[in-house]
């Protein structure tokens, strides 16, 4: 048998308790230390080693020679796991992993991040000119 008053005794006394979930997209939380999140390239670190490209499992990334000393990035996130393994591998941390993990895209064309490649740092003339 069904009783009416059941179900009004537990609507009151779940009022009175803290909510069991978080408001998420108003409210939110520290992520921890080591969090994993959107990866981020600094051309002016690579020098084309490919070793994050060989520790990738989901072949995310993909480093393209421009010039001398130039790298250029692409990573799909669409297939990278955020495992972090490429920023692990890289021998002068030029991968590095942000706390930014809200990637939804309705475009699949905006997945893939192209980081270009550095431009060249002017080199200095140590010769003394004549006076």
């Amino acid at each position: 048998m069904i009783k009416p008053g059941a179900m009004l005794r537990e609507v009151l006394r779940h009022m009175a308790k803290k909510p069991a979930t978080e408001q998420y997209p108003f409210v939110k939380k520290e992520k921890p230390p080591k969090f994993r999140g959107k990866l981020v390239f600094y051309a002016e670190k690579c020098i084309g080693c490919n070793m994050c490209v060989r520790d990738c499992p989901a072949n995310a990334i993909k480093i393209t020679k421009k010039g001398d000393k130039q790298f250029e990035c692409e990573i799909m996130m669409n297939r990278c796991i955020f495992c972090a393994q490429c920023v692990d591998s890289c021998p002068r941390k030029a991968l590095e992993a942000t706390k930014e993990f809200e990637l939804a895209q309705l475009d699949p064309k905006k997945f893939k991040v192209v980081y270009e490649a550095a431009a060249p740092k002017p080199v200095e003339n140590t010769e003394k000119k004549p006076e």
